[in-house]
C-alpha cells in the first residue's frame, strides 16, 4: 500500500513537472516565432535587458505581454471551470457556456462606456458581472432542480442575453470597447504589461485562495448533506468558491475578451490525467490552461503567416467538437 501511494505521488509529480516543462517550451516558442523569427539567444538577451533595436522592442512590447496574457487567461479560465464544475456537480458547466464570461463582458463594456480611462476598474467590473452570471446559474440549479442539460441550456440563454447587452452598449457607445470584434471573439493582441497588472493580482490572489480551499472542495464534491454532516458550512463555501471562479473568469475576460472552451476542455483532460483530487486538479489545470492558450496563440500566428487567425477562432474550432462529444456522451450515459 505504501509503495502504491509513493508511486502515485511520484506520477503526479512527474505530470506537474511535464506540464511546467511544456509551458516553458511553449513560452519560448511564442517569443521566438511569429511573422519575424528571432533566435533564442536574442530572445534571452532581450529578456535580460541586453537586447537592442527592433528585436528587443518586438520581444518586450509585443510578444512578452501577449504571452503573459495567454498564461494568465488560460490558468484563470481553466481553474474557474474546475471550480464551477465541482460546485455545480455538472461536467458540462464552463464559464463561457453558462454565462459567466458574457456577464463579465457586459460589465466590462459598461465600465469602459462609463469610465473610459479607468483601466484599473475593469477587472473589478468584470468580477461583478461574472459573479452576477454565476449567481443566476446557482439560483437556477437550486430552485429548479434542473437536469444537467437543462442547466446548460439556461446558461446559454443567459449568455445570449448578456451578449445582447454588450451589443446594445457598443451601439450607443461605439468607442466603449476598442477592437470590439476582437473582444467578442477573444484574443490577446495589443496588450501591455500595465493593462495586465490589475488582472494579474486578482488572478494570483484567487488562485492561491482556491488552492487553500481545495480540501473543502473535495468534501463538497461528496454532496451537500455529507459535507454538512462533517461540519462544513456547505452553503457559504459554495458561495465563496463561486466568487473565486467569478474573480478568475472576470479578470481573464477584462483583457482577453470572451474566450471560449478553456474552462471546459482543460478540466476534463486534466481530470483524466491527474484524478479528482482538487488541489492537484487545480494546479494541473492552471498549467494546462496556460499551455493550451499559449499553444493556440502560437498556431494562430503561424498557420497563415504573415496573416493572423484570431485566437478565439482556434479555440472554438477545438472546443466546439469537444462540447458536442460531451453532450452525446451524457445522453448515452442517461440512456444506459
Amino acid at each position: 500500500m505504501r509503495s502504491w501511494r509513493t508511486s502515485s505521488v511520484g506520477s503526479k509529480g512527474r505530470l506537474i513537472a511535464l506540464l511546467a516543462g511544456l509551458v516553458l517550451v511553449s513560452s519560448i516558442a511564442n517569443l521566438a516565432f511569429g511573422a519575424v523569427s528571432i533566435p533564442p539567444g536574442e530572445v534571452a538577451a532581450a529578456l535580460l535587458g541586453r537586447g537592442r533595436g527592433a528585436v528587443a522592442s518586438i520581444i518586450l512590447y509585443a510578444r512578452l505581454p501577449r504571452l503573459c496574457g495567454c498564461l494568465l487567461a488560460g490558468a484563470a479560465l481553466a481553474c474557474a471551470g474546475v471550480i464551477i464544475q465541482g460546485v455545480l456537480n455538472n461536467p458540462l458547466a464552463a464559464p463561457n457556456i453558462i454565462g459567466v464570461n458574457s456577464g463579465a463582458g457586459l460589465a466590462t463594456a459598461l465600465c469602459c462606456a462609463a469610465a473610459p480611462g479607468a483601466v484599473g476598474l475593469t477587472p473589478v467590473a468584470a468580477f461583478l458581472g461574472a459573479l452576477a452570471g454565476v449567481m443566476l446559474v446557482l439560483f437556477i440549479s437550486e430552485r429548479a432542480g434542473a437536469s444537467r442539460i437543462t442547466l446548460v441550456l439556461a446558461g446559454v440563454a443567459m449568455s445570449s442575453m448578456f451578449s445582447a447587452g454588450i451589443d446594445a452598449v457598443v451601439t450607443f457607445f461605439p468607442d466603449a470597447l476598442n477592437g470590439y470584434t476582437d473582444f467578442r471573439i477573444g484574443g490577446v493582441k495589443n496588450l501591455s504589461m500595465a493593462r495586465l497588472a490589475p488582472a494579474f493580482w486578482v488572478i494570483l490572489t484567487a488562485l492561491l485562495l482556491a488552492l487553500s480551499l481545495s480540501n473543502e472542495l473535495d468534501l463538497l464534491l461528496l454532496g451537500r448533506e455529507t459535507a454538512q454532516s462533517l461540519g462544513l458550512p456547505a452553503k457559504w463555501l459554495r458561495l465563496v468558491l463561486l466568487m473565486l471562479a467569478a474573480a478568475l473568469a472576470g479578470a481573464a475576460v477584462s483583457f482577453a475578451g470572451l474566450l471560449g472552451f478553456v474552462g471546459l476542455l482543460v478540466p476534463h483532460i486534466m481530470r483524466r490525467l491527474a484524478g479528482e483530487e482538487s488541489f492537484l486538479l487545480l494546479l494541473s489545470s492552471a498549467l494546462g490552461g496556460a499551455l493550451l492558450l499559449a499553444s493556440c496563440d502560437l498556431i494562430s500566428r503561424l498557420i497563415f503567416a504573415p496573416f493572423e487567425l484570431p485566437l478565439g477562432v482556434v479555440l472554438s474550432l477545438a472546443g466546439g467538437p469537444f462540447f458536442i462529444w460531451l453532450l452525446l456522451r451524457q445522453r448515452r450515459g442517461r440512456s444506459a
